[in-house]
């Protein structure tokens, strides 16, 4: 099989020839940019000083070109428009350095500023006239939002407020992923992963409006999980408006795409903490899930595209309600999590959905583990999710600065190692 065919295999619940694997084809799969800074030198990719683009400013994530991709064995490849979370476009690139001197290339707009005391503050659309968005703390490798809420009027809330950053997309962004897609899917074998906004409701990382210069509504963290609670009708038109216009711009991308696509997310919103979910079945089924249904529900009836759910924590009670709301795929798959346990979710749900992650605990093992316990958890997970299909692998969730090299190295040659059949 080639990648594209080994991916299909997986998302069809069929054994592939070899292990599928996926690594820097989402903006929750990726790796720090520092650490593949590390991994291209310790490989002998690139001479000293070589700088690594910067491919999700947010997360701060770096590019896996197609030499590193071919020696991860990933068998996917990044489609994404040319925005960024803090508005301006990821087009054209400078040179600049992180805190720890690692050479890197960030877009031209990348228009940030240090506080005495080393913290970092972006911009949106990177005008440094008004107040900043988004913080990286000193010493920190990525970027946090900074809440800018404006005083609540309970008499003159209007959800439309909140739907300031989702519109119609352009005939400029959509000729972008046209023209993406076709060199993509002629130019490699690789199952193209695209990233389209407006598709996921409720993502915390996207509520604050990190983007807008000026932003309406509800846009603080707490206030906006209380108003799950307090204020469900208003959460439910947001939704309902943003699913319409979620369709309409899925349409536009299926005209110009058709169907070179093999994954679309659908989902960033985090349903679940370390123990448990936080929210109730019953919440979720009532707030979430119609308009969720709404967009898989169009994407399965019109592409062949398969949906991707990212949702961190202890989720397993949602799971049979997430397989109804149209999702074909989970990540990243927080083993750690209470009831998160690999062999029990492979029995229970291994048929209904495919499993994308778990591959290794970015929390303890990868960070603070030996090589050795790396080796051994990866080993584990692979055979327990990959038994019978229906598994891509990755880490749980991006990679993170300050990951031993070591243990990243020992991660990928025991990767290599199931691909080449000799694990």
């Amino acid at each position: 099989m080639n990648s594209r065919e080994r991916i299909s295999a997986a998302l069809s619940h069929r054994p592939p020839d070899i292990l599928p694997c996926d690594f820097g084809g989402g903006f929750q799969t990726g790796i720090a940019v520092s650490l593949v800074y590390k991994l291209r030198q310790r490989l002998g990719l690139d001479p000293p000083g070589t700088p690594v683009k910067v491919v999700e400013v947010y997360q701060m994530l770096g590019e896996i070109e197609p030499d590193l991709c071919e020696w991860i064995g990933s068998d996917t490849v990044s489609l994404a428009g040319t925005g960024t979370m803090f508005g301006y476009p990821s087009v054209d690139f400078k040179e600049w350095r992180l805190a720890d001197g690692t050479p890197v290339l960030v877009p031209i707009d990348f228009n940030t500023a240090y506080a005495d005391n080393g913290d970092l503050f972006q911009y949106p659309g990177g005008d440094r006239t008004i107040p900043p968005s988004g913080r990286m703390p000193a010493g920190g490798h990525f970027f946090d939002a900074v809440i800018r809420q404006e005083p609540l009027d309970e008499a003159r809330l209007d959800f439309r407020d909140n739907l300031e950053e989702f519109g119609p997309v352009s005939d400029a962004e959509i000729e972008h992923l046209r023209h993406e897609a076709g060199r993509l899917h002629a130019g490699t074998d690789k199952a193209l992963f695209c990233t389209f906004g407006g598709l996921t409701f409720g993502d915390i990382a996207l509520v604050p409006g990190v983007s807008l210069k000026n932003p309406r509504g509800i846009r603080d963290i707490e206030e906006w999980y209380v108003s799950l609670v307090l204020r469900p009708e208003y959460i439910k038109s947001v939704f309902a408006r943003q699913a319409e216009i979620a369709v309409e711009n899925l349409k536009k991308l299926h005209r110009a795409v058709g169907e070179r696509i093999s994954i679309i997310q659908t989902n960033g919103t985090d349903f679940g903490a370390q123990n448990g979910p936080f929210c109730s079945v019953r919440q979720y089924r009532d707030l979430f899930l119609p308009y969720q249904q709404k967009v898989n529900g169009w994407i399965h009836e019109n592409t062949g595209w398969k949906t991707f759910m990212h949702c961190c924590g202890g989720i397993e009670p949602l799971l049979p309600a997430v397989i109804e709301a149209g999702f074909d795929i989970l990540n990243p798959v927080q083993c750690s999590a209470a009831g998160m346990d690999p062999a029990e979710l492979k029995k229970k749900y291994g048929s209904r959905i495919v499993f994308w992650g778990g591959g290794v605990d970015t929390q303890k093992t990868l960070p603070f583990g030996t090589p050795d316990q790396v080796r051994a958890e990866v080993e584990e997970r692979v055979r327990i999710f990959g038994e019978g299909g229906g598994y891509v692998f990755n880490a749980i969730h991006n990679v993170v600065a300050g990951t031993p090299l070591d243990n990243l190295m020992a991660l990928f040659e025991t990767v290599r190692k199931f691909r080449s059949g000799s694990a």
